[in-house]
């Protein structure tokens, strides 16, 4: 294979299966997409010009030869696929999860481990002001943690489930990206901008990038439903 599509086929390898399982007769995610379609778009705006400016100020770059050279700004393509893909596979499997009763535990205690770590979060932010990716990442999923524990959210206990599901496919991806499973990573990310602690080549930040992005996402998708139909339970 073409090692410039290397990018592409992760993109669309994480959004098949979710995609196909969409359908499922227990799990008819494909019914909602009308309501998911605004929300994912609201949040790639944000991420994608949040991705604009850290490539520009070289937090991160992208590995040419792992790309297909179609670029928007200084965007590779894939990356902005990335930001409407990657939500579809998470939002679907939040209401996956919404759909199995076994699958919960008291959200009361979701909102105390909010509470704690956005604290957490907040706290290594403060302490590397310096480093960009690190800082910015903590301060803003710290906050939108905090907007849920405020508000007492409902569905926290089943958001931090399905995190949990999505971390499996999560380190499987984005090792691919950072470089776990080829000659060299996709995505170069700056170590002067992060506190250099690894999860085998993925940087500790991208799990709370990732949460944020997700969260994002599960937030506004909740709230369109709950402006257009019936939310989902937690």
């Amino acid at each position: 294979m073409n090692k410039n599509f290397t990018y592409l086929l992760v993109d669309f390898l994480c959004l098949f299966f979710p995609l196909l399982f969409s359908f499922y007769p227990k799990a008819p995610f494909y019914k909602q997409i009308k309501f998911f379609i605004w929300p994912c778009l609201i949040s790639a705006a944000v991420f994608i010009l949040w991705d604009i400016l850290f490539t520009k100020l070289g937090v991160w770059s992208f590995n040419s030869k792992y790309v297909t050279g179609i670029y928007f700004f200084n965007l590779p393509i894939e990356e902005v696929l990335f930001f409407l893909f990657i939500p579809y596979a998470c939002v679907f499997t939040f209401f996956a999860v919404n759909t199995s009763k076994k699958l919960s535990f008291n959200n009361s205690n979701a909102i105390i481990f909010s509470w704690i770590l956005a604290l957490g979060l907040l706290l290594v932010a403060l302490v590397n002001l310096q480093k960009l990716y690190t800082s910015v990442t903590f301060f803003l999923t710290s906050a939108l943690l905090f907007y849920h524990a405020i508000k007492k959210t409902s569905y926290m206990s089943r958001f931090f489930i399905s995190f949990v599901f999505i971390l499996i496919p999560f380190f499987i991806a984005n090792g691919i990206l950072t470089g776990s499973f080829i000659d060299e990573p996709v995505v170069i990310y700056n170590n002067n901008e992060n506190v250099g602690v690894r999860m085998f080549t993925i940087p500790f930040e991208d799990t709370f990038y990732g949460m944020l992005l997700i969260l994002l996402n599960v937030t506004l998708f909740q709230h369109k439903l709950s402006k257009t139909s019936t939310p989902l339970n937690a």
